[in-house]
């Protein structure tokens, strides 16, 4: 509770104030007198009447409701207004209405209808300078959307704020696209009408769901791992990730697990890698898969689409030209060259490579999945270029 001072405290600190500042600067009769400044005279630097410059209260001392949870979003990125996930339109002023449903609570709230609008994407572009604010999880009419549809078109039912985390941690595109864009063509004729086609960021929604939401390319005669169901009492995002923070609860982890670290929990007993080591974490498997993925995709550009391609994470779309394989990408006009030849094979295992590798926590949030698509991807460039998989030792 604040105190407030008695009346009484409150003068006898004025008169005190006003009798220090007269002693010091010989007032009193004397500049009645004419000898200098009148006190009350503001042109003259004297104020009227003179108060202590701060009160009696320290600002830690004043108690703020919701300040641990305040303090806890504010270290978060979803309040970080400095990260590129939100000054990406800067230069455009505004954020593009498809994008500002993830990128500021103003478009989120706008396309759930939140905001009493029409329920869908924004109409016009959303002012700039927004973030993930306390309103998009908090929205007192939040509970009443049921389902989410997923880029698989998927209609997935969804209760309070899983609401949040499913509609902009599901990803833009998914695997159906893929196939769709390539039906028809054959797998490893380069088709210049063929570009990256990139998943989006941070899909933990989707990949939680595995083959039943789709995000990734399965490929035809292949089985998929449905949704990870953890045991009690991992449920949601939340039973995990502290919703405030988005800090993991390692207390959770050692509910089951004898290792609160997550990258060094182990989920099976084989080794998906073919290293035969099954002391680490299961996060070490599935990273070594990706990095056989990615030198096998390498090569396949080089060596089957004959045009060498270079990856870089930095700088969209990633894969650039390589024409002399020097490992730099080409540039032309002072700005480097997209890959541009792409073959349906190459596609979609890049397109899963990236799916699998744009959320950090695939190996927890659905290692089955991760594994299988990262698998089938490597299990499917082998065969051009006479990759044998069982020297691989990989397990599916």
């Amino acid at each position: 509770m604040i105190r407030r001072p008695a009346l009484p405290s409150l003068i006898t600190l004025a008169m005190a104030a006003i009798l220090a500042t007269s002693a010091s600067t010989g007032a009193g009769l004397a500049q009645s007198a004419g000898s200098g400044p009148a006190i009350g005279d503001p042109e003259n630097g004297q104020p009227i009447f003179i108060m202590p410059r701060s009160g009696p209260f320290a600002p830690q001392t004043i108690a703020v409701p919701n300040a641990r949870v305040i303090a806890a979003w504010a270290r978060s990125g979803h309040s970080d207004y400095t990260a590129e996930a939100f000054r990406h339109w800067d230069e455009d002023g505004a954020i593009d209405p498809e994008c500002s449903v993830c990128h500021s609570g103003i478009g989120f709230r706008a396309f759930h209808g939140l905001d009493g609008g029409e329920k869908g994407i924004p109409k016009e572009p959303v002012p700039i300078g927004g973030v993930v604010d306390c309103e998009t999880c908090h929205s007192a009419d939040l509970g009443s959307i049921t389902e989410v549809t997923l880029p698989s078109g998927i209609v997935h039912p969804v209760t309070g704020v899983e609401v949040a985390c499913m509609t902009c941690h599901q990803g833009r595109l998914a695997g159906s696209d893929v196939a769709t864009k390539t039906a028809e063509m054959a797998d490893d004729e380069v088709n210049t009408e063929l570009r990256f086609m990139n998943p989006h960021y941070y899909l933990a929604g989707s990949m939680t769901l595995g083959g039943y939401g789709g995000v990734g390319f399965q490929y035809p005669g292949k089985t998929y791992s449905g949704r990870f169901l953890h045991a009690k009492p991992v449920a949601t995002c939340n039973s995990c990730h502290d919703p405030h923070s988005l800090d993991l609860s390692e207390a959770t982890c050692l509910t089951c697990h004898f290792d609160g670290t997550p990258e060094d929990i182990r989920i099976a007993r084989v080794s998906y890698d073919g290293s035969g080591d099954t002391n680490k974490g299961i996060h070490d498997d599935l990273a070594a898969n990706s990095d056989q993925l990615m030198t096998m995709i390498l090569a396949y550009a080089a060596q089957v689409a004959a045009t060498p391609m270079v990856y870089d994470g930095d700088r969209y779309p990633y894969f650039f030209a390589d024409a002399n394989g020097d490992g730099v990408a080409d540039e032309a006009e002072g700005r480097r060259v997209n890959y541009g030849a792409w073959t349906p094979r190459l596609l979609k295992a890049a397109f899963n490579w990236k799916a699998v590798t744009a959320d950090p926590g695939a190996y927890a949030h659905n290692p089955p999945y991760a594994l299988e698509l990262i698998y089938d991807s490597i299990e499917d460039l082998a065969g051009p270029l006479d990759v044998d998989m069982e020297a691989l030792g990989l397990f599916r």
